[in-house]
């Protein structure tokens, strides 16, 4: 067909030429779409980094936490050879519960050795007070013959004067009164060393020295007998009872078993020294466990530690010297645990400590 040499000749009317492009509501919808997106990524991003800022200052968190719990070493107070052992490893026992016994028999022959050193010394005291009543007669014997000699004395005297008597008789006479004289001084002595040896003293009133240290004696052997059973000072779980043998010798004062008392646990955490500024004793604080994932307790700050790690170590650290380093050092925080765990809690497990900041007292 050839072209149509008069453009203004009409053109037919189902022939129209395009107006401006049809957007569809499809299409339109999608841009809004994408502009909201983009929009609201930013806007996400920046509410959580205001969250994280925020929780960031309120909260403060530490995984270098651990529980704790009294453990309670035991020990014999005498040595001996052991005869029973009562008790197994990991076994809960009760406060007074058999642990383990020590052979008696060395120490009931003590208690007889000094039940006979008691009678000994109360023979000696009734031996004394026989002596003292003698002393006593002897003195009056004695008071006797002085009075006696001096008669005599007085007489010979009186002769020689007269001539009918010796200067020989006279001089035996004086030495007769000499030597009731020496009598009477001997036994007086013996009286004091009697009344002396009777004396009881004030730190004893009424009972002689000898029976006191005597009867000392018993209940020291008493008291080293009782100890040969050794009991369980607290309630708890037994631990590191593998030492205890039947036949092993003990010493005394050598620890050789343990009680862990699991009913009363708390923990503690080492937070960083930059994380005490806001914390205080009575903040809330929440306890996960590494051992119990999913398991959460509440808990309270109890106290809040004198020192560093580090300031009661061994070894503490020296940095006197010109390789110093800074290095962020952590304080234990004891953290009270509130509720009760539905699992048991072991000594020394690991624990994730985060303190509310908010609240507390100083």
């Amino acid at each position: 067909m050839a072209d149509n040499p008069n453009p203004d000749m009409d053109l037919p009317e189902n022939l129209m030429l395009p107006d401006e492009p049809l957007v569809s509501d499809r299409s339109l919808g999608q841009r809004i779409g994408r502009w909201i997106l983009m929009l609201s990524v930013p806007l996400i991003l920046a509410g959580f980094g205001i969250f994280y800022w925020i929780a960031s200052d309120r909260y403060a968190s530490t995984d270098n936490a651990y529980v704790q719990q009294d453990i309670v070493s035991v020990s014999p107070e005498i040595g001996g050879k052991i005869i029973e052992v009562g008790v197994s490893e990991n076994q809960q026992v009760a406060a007074g519960d058999l642990l383990f016994a020590i052979d008696p028999v060395p120490f009931e022959l003590a208690v007889a050795q000094s039940n006979a050193r008691i009678a000994a010394a109360q023979v000696e005291v009734q031996n004394l007070q026989t002596d003292y009543q003698v002393s006593g007669v002897d003195i009056e014997v004695a008071r006797q013959d002085i009075a006696f000699a001096q008669s005599n004395y007085q007489r010979q005297a009186a002769l020689m004067e007269k001539g009918f008597t010796t200067r020989a008789r006279l001089d035996a006479a004086q030495h007769e009164v000499d030597l009731a004289r020496a009598k009477l001084k001997s036994a007086q002595a013996d009286v004091l060393a009697a009344r002396a040896r009777l004396s009881t003293g004030s730190a004893a009133p009424g009972e002689n020295p000898d029976v006191a240290d005597a009867k000392v004696a018993r209940e020291q052997a008493l008291l080293n007998l009782e100890r040969t059973r050794v009991v369980a000072p607290v309630a708890g779980r037994i631990a590191q009872s593998s030492r205890l043998q039947i036949g092993q010798m003990m010493v005394s004062g050598l620890p050789m078993i343990s009680i862990v008392d699991d009913k009363n646990s708390w923990v503690e955490a080492n937070f960083k020294e930059t994380d005490l500024a806001r914390m205080k004793v009575g903040q809330k604080a929440k306890i996960t466990f590494d051992a119990y994932p999913g398991l959460q307790l509440n808990g309270r700050v109890d106290s809040i530690g004198a020192g560093t790690g580090s300031e009661f170590s061994v070894l503490p650290a020296q940095n006197a010297n010109g390789n110093w380093v800074k290095v962020t050092q952590r304080v234990p925080v004891r953290i009270k645990i509130l509720d009760k765990s539905p699992r048991q809690l072991i000594a020394g497990i690991s624990a994730e400590v985060t303190v509310d900041l908010r609240n507390g007292t100083e």
